[in-house]
């Protein structure tokens, strides 16, 4: 990145709360995004890496201010309640306080889990990569998350999907992101074209902002998946305006879609069903992401994922999410995160299943196993919560620690789940409290088998 300008440069070795920054990872025209470490002694709640996404305040006109703090109410809202596996994880925000160095004062810091890279990158160097259907999995695994708790993404797309060091995937940037009311939501006028379904392009707008569905989230994937599987886009052009007009040929009946013969043909009807013309037929092809994410999970031919319970918002402190809200400037463009040596990513010596969990070396906590690559070390999860990190800790209980007490490996945190991870803490002269946070993790990865 030498020679790159930066919407807020920021030195190395810079202390924001108990953050050293590090190297930059990336910037858009609104905001930079910095590693950081935790300088000092280690906090229970927080990692002790992270990505710290730095915006500018107090450069912008009073209109543009009160776009971007819109922006900025989305994402935060939605990183502060929920708590899902496949999100981008937000520990926190803070604003700095620093009048000896005005280029820095009052700027907006959001904390955020670090990823390894974004898929857009992957696909730059890689088109139609090996892991595309895993992938794809793990990304409809996240959308049924959001829309599980009534919300809808509104830009979903390759730069929007983050890799974490382990492989898995997280969904990011929510700054479009809208909340269901009833059968549809509000969002800004504007996406990215190229995801976008045709009832969306030419969309009319009100005071509230454009009408959207799920089946806009449903019909992104489908452009997605073609995307992985095949390095093209599903519908012809050789530009972006191109291929919006051709979007629209085909929801009036005037342009056929015509998938890539290299379209891998257990994805055909998938795509092709995504990809309906209107919201109605989506509905009834599709048949929302629970329905959606089973038929890409055979033909990825992934571990079914665990079922949603309803999903509880995320306890959070008012007063840090209102000076986000008021303080946070977030970009309109995105920003991507720069893919480290693909070298380093770590193996299992075989591959891991629930009943046979496997062996690998994570970079930051060293050699541990794994039942289902979630690769969770410091997501905290508690009775009541649901989801794939839930099921890898039964897994780990029931076959890796033989707690059948656990019941089944259902990915439901419930009394039995809870009434195992007491005991297994017991065992492993951990506080028994029966969360599952780092120190337990810990244990469960590394801990011998009893």
């Amino acid at each position: 990145m030498t020679g790159q300008s930066y919407a807020v440069s920021v030195p190395k070795g810079y202390r924001v709360g108990p953050w050293e920054i590090r190297e930059p990872l990336a910037s858009g025209a609104f905001a930079t995004v910095y590693t950081a470490r935790l300088a000092g002694g280690a906090q229970p709640d927080l990692p002790r890496q992270a990505a710290l996404k730095f915006l500018p305040t107090g450069t912008r006109t009073p209109r543009q201010l009160r776009h971007l703090r819109e922006l900025a109410e989305r994402e935060v809202e939605l990183l502060g309640r929920l708590r899902a596996p496949r999100l981008i994880r937000m520990y926190d925000t803070l604003t700095v306080d620093d009048p000896d160095h005005p280029e820095l004062d009052g700027a907006t810091v959001l904390v955020l889990e670090e990823a390894e890279g974004s898929l857009d990158v992957v696909l730059d160097r890689t088109p139609a990569p090996d892991s595309g259907p895993a992938l794809l999995a793990q990304i409809c695994e996240g959308l049924h998350q959001l829309h599980h708790a009534g919300w809808v993404h509104g830009d979903l797309k390759p730069a929007n999907v983050l890799l974490m060091k382990d492989g898995t995937v997280r969904l990011a940037d929510f700054n479009l992101a809208a909340e269901m009311e009833g059968t549809h939501a509000y969002a800004p006028a504007f996406a990215t074209p190229d995801y976008t379904p045709p009832e969306l392009l030419w969309s009319e707008m009100d005071e509230r902002g454009t009408r959207i569905r799920p089946t806009a989230d449903i019909w992104a994937f489908g452009v997605l998946a073609h995307v992985v599987l095949t390095g093209a886009f599903p519908l012809p052009g050789g530009s972006t305006e191109a291929r919006a007009d051709a979007a629209t040929r085909y929801a009036r009946g005037a342009e056929e879609l015509r998938l890539s013969p290299q379209l891998p043909e257990a994805w055909r009807e998938i795509v092709h069903d995504c990809l309906a013309p209107t919201h109605e037929d989506r509905s009834t092809r599709a048949a929302g992401t629970a329905a959606l994410l089973r038929r890409v999970e055979e033909a990825a031919g992934t571990s079914p994922s665990a079922r949603l319970p309803r999903l509880r918002p995320r306890k959070w402190r008012g007063p840090v999410l209102a000076a986000a809200v008021a303080a946070a400037l977030l970009a309109t463009a995105t920003v991507t995160y720069a893919l480290r040596d693909q070298d380093q990513a770590p193996a299992a010596s075989a591959p891991a299943s629930c009943e046979k969990p496997a062996m690998y070396e994570d970079e930051t906590h060293g050699r541990g196993y794994t039942a289902g690559w979630n690769g969770t070390w410091d997501f905290v999860i508690k009775q009541g919560d649901g989801g794939s990190q839930v099921k890898e800790a039964q897994c780990l209980l029931k076959h890796r620690h033989g707690i059948t007490q656990v019941g089944e490996v259902d990915g439901d945190f419930g009394p039995l789940t809870h009434a195992a991870v007491v005991t297994f803490q017991k065992r492993a002269g951990l506080d028994a409290d029966g969360a599952v946070g780092p120190d337990t993790w810990r244990a469960l990865r590394t801990a011998a088998k009893n």
